[in-house]
Parts: structure tokens; sequence; C-alpha cells
């Protein structure tokens, strides 16, 4: 395939097209309005379905609606509207219901600065809603990783049933590059989980599979299904038992767990030598690796880290990474958030220093470079 011009933001609406995305349900808002806009432009060509709703909060429910019917969907919003999504992704939790959800974050709180890049959702991406609950975010730096990574998001929500939250920012979401799309054939696609057992045979929708996952069935396709967002048992109805609460809570954490070492993917560069190590994700770790290469050339033994998946969280690497290097420095466009979970998993094996950035413009190589060079200076005892 010949190289094309193309947005992040619509390259994320062609990846979810080629995972299998058939509903697109939204309510347009910047920095992420591209996205709806090419999948009004995409599924109908494909027999898929695009509706605006009134709101954020509608616009999450009709998508867990058709997720529910059996088809693959996705949302898109920014930090706002995702904000007014978290009880209904909360539900797609308790439910477990396949959805994936895109963050194009922007400057916040509230309204903030509406076309102003950030990296500020990171907690909310995690935490967002209520109580015990697992997540998959992942964050993509490039173009053509923006495709990649929302196919990738597609497959998760459908393998695990659960929300999986694309966390863009407006720096990719707007980025333009030429990009070359994989064929159709090169795609991986996981299908939507089918039941093992017939009505007869005593199929229970919420019974967890070998790797504690249900298969589901489809509404409308001879199965009994009853779905809440209440704790219950693998019937579906809910219980007020302490034993199922604590065996339901655990099994959905641990359905991603288990699988934690496959799902973190994190990039390491010049790492072999590295005497301190920078750590960023998204649209910033562009920026980043800039600053590592030019502090490389100065004779500072420095290695680049990027993390891709954001949660679960890498713990096991950058525990790892701490053992070796003299420290870490964190970059990110806001006050400071990774930069606490990085601190956690180094578990004191080096010290971790945090190069925040959050008055609505990106970062220049030079920001962070200086960044380095007082780090380095700092530990160095110079």
């Amino acid at each position: 395939m010949s190289a094309k011009l193309m947005q992040g933001n619509e390259a994320i609406a062609e990846g979810a097209l080629a995972a299998g995305v058939r509903f697109f349900g939204g309510y347009p808002i910047t920095p992420s309005t591209e996205i709806a806009e090419g999948m009004a432009k995409l599924l109908p060509k494909v027999g898929g379905t695009f509706i605006q709703m009134e709101d954020e909060i509608a616009s999450m429910g009709v998508v867990l609606g058709a997720s529910l019917a059996g088809k693959k969907v996705l949302t898109a919003s920014s930090g706002p509207g995702i904000s007014l999504k978290q009880e209904l992704i909360g539900y797609a939790s308790a439910a477990e219901i396949p959805v994936v959800i895109v963050n194009v974050q922007r400057v916040g709180p509230s309204t903030g600065q509406p076309t102003a890049p950030s990296q500020g959702d990171v907690m909310q991406a995690r935490w967002g809603t209520h109580g015990d609950h697992s997540i998959i975010a992942l964050s993509p730096w490039s173009v053509r990783e923006a495709f990649d990574l929302a196919v990738k998001s597609v497959n998760y929500a459908e393998r695990f049933r659960t929300p999986v939250i694309l966390l863009a920012d407006e720096i990719v979401g707007h980025l333009r590059e030429n990009v070359e799309l994989p064929a159709e054939n090169e795609i991986e696609i996981y299908p939507r989980r089918t039941p093992k057992k017939t009505r007869a045979e005593g199929y229970e929708p919420y019974a967890p599979d070998t790797d504690l996952v249900p298969n589901v069935a489809n509404f409308g396709e001879g199965y009994h299904v009853h779905v809440t967002g209440l704790i219950h048992d693998e019937t579906g109805f809910p219980v007020g038992s302490p034993k199922i609460t604590e065996e339901s809570i655990r099994r959905m954490h641990e359905k991603i767990s288990r699988a934690a070492d496959e799902i973190i993917e994190v990039q390491q560069e010049f790492m072999d030598d590295a005497e301190f190590a920078v750590v960023a994700f998204g649209g910033t770790a562009r920026t980043a690796y800039e600053s590592v290469l030019n502090s490389r050339k100065k004779g500072l033994k420095v290695g680049f880290v990027r993390l891709i998946t954001i949660w679960p969280f890498a713990d096991k690497i950058i525990f790892e990474i701490a053992k070796k290097v003299r420290g870490i420095l964190v970059a990110e466009l806001n006050f400071g958030q990774i930069v606490g979970e990085v601190q956690r998993a180094a578990m004191g094996k080096c010290p971790v220093r945090l190069c925040a950035k959050y008055d609505m413009t990106i970062f220049e190589p030079e920001e962070i470079e200086s960044a380095i060079d007082e780090f380095v200076s700092e530990v160095s005892g110079k």
C-alpha cells in the first residue's frame, strides 16, 4: 500500500474500522472531533452505523447497548466529555462490556484550554470511575501507531470484555504524517467471544472461561442474559454475598493482571550503557527522544524509555531500569501524574525527578535537555 498523508485522529478511525468496529456513538468535542467525522464518513460504506447523540453521557450509553447486541464499538471524546462518561465506564467494567473509549487529551480541569495539548488525564483513565476496577490504557506517539493501537484497543476490549482507553493527546491527534497502513490480511483481529454451552447445557453468561473472562452471549441470539452494574454471580443476577463480591472483584482484576506481561509494552532506546533514563509517553515522547539524542551527543549516557501501555503500569520494567541507572527523569505534559507511578515502581533504587509543563504549549527539546543536565549535575554532586 502506498504512503498516505494522514492525521492521528483519522488514523484512529481507520484503525478502529480495520479492527471490526461497526458502531460509533459520540458527541463532537475538540480536539477529538475528526474521529467522529471519520467514522461518520467510513462506517456507512461497510454497513456500519454512526450516531451523534445529544451529549457525552448518551453517546456512552448507546455504544454499550450496541456492544451488548454484538457490535464492536467505539466512542471518542476529550477531558470534559470523558468525565461525563465515567459512570457508564464503571458500568461497562462491572458488566464486562467490550468498549473502546478514545480520549484525545487537552488542558483541564473543566473546559480548560480546549485546543491546547495536555497529558493530564492519566489518572482519570485509571481511576476516573468509582470503586475497584481494572482498566487498559494505551498511548500512541505517531500517526501509524495511532492506527495500530486503535486495532489493539479493540482486540483487548473484545478479548478481556473490558473498557479500553486509547489515551491520545492533541499533539498526536492533530499530527499529520505520511504513513503506510498494513494490508487487511496483515491485521490481527480478535473475534467477539461466543458461548461454549447451549441453554440446555446449563449456559451461565458470567461463568468465567479458563482465562477468567466470561463468554457472554449477544442480545437477540436466543440466550437469556441478565446485565447489571450490581455485583452478580455467574448467572448475571445480583447477589449480596461477601464471598461472591470478593471473587467477582478479584476476577475482574486478575483477568487482566494475568496477561500483564503481554499487554504491557515499553520502548527502550540507548539503555545498554545508560546511567540515566528519561521516561515519557505520547506526543511528549517525541520531544524527549530528541532531547536524549542531543544529550548523548554531549557525552551524557542517557537512555530513552517510552510507555506505550499506560495501564496496567510497567512496574517490573521500571524497577529493573531503576536498579541499573543512577536516576530517572520523567517528562510529562501535566503537573505530575506518571512520575508518582515511576517513583512507586522504582522502590527507592534510584532518584526520580519530574520535568513537567502545563502552560498549554508543548515541550521544546532544549527544555527537557536542560532538565537532564540539571538532574545529572545534581546526582553527580557537581
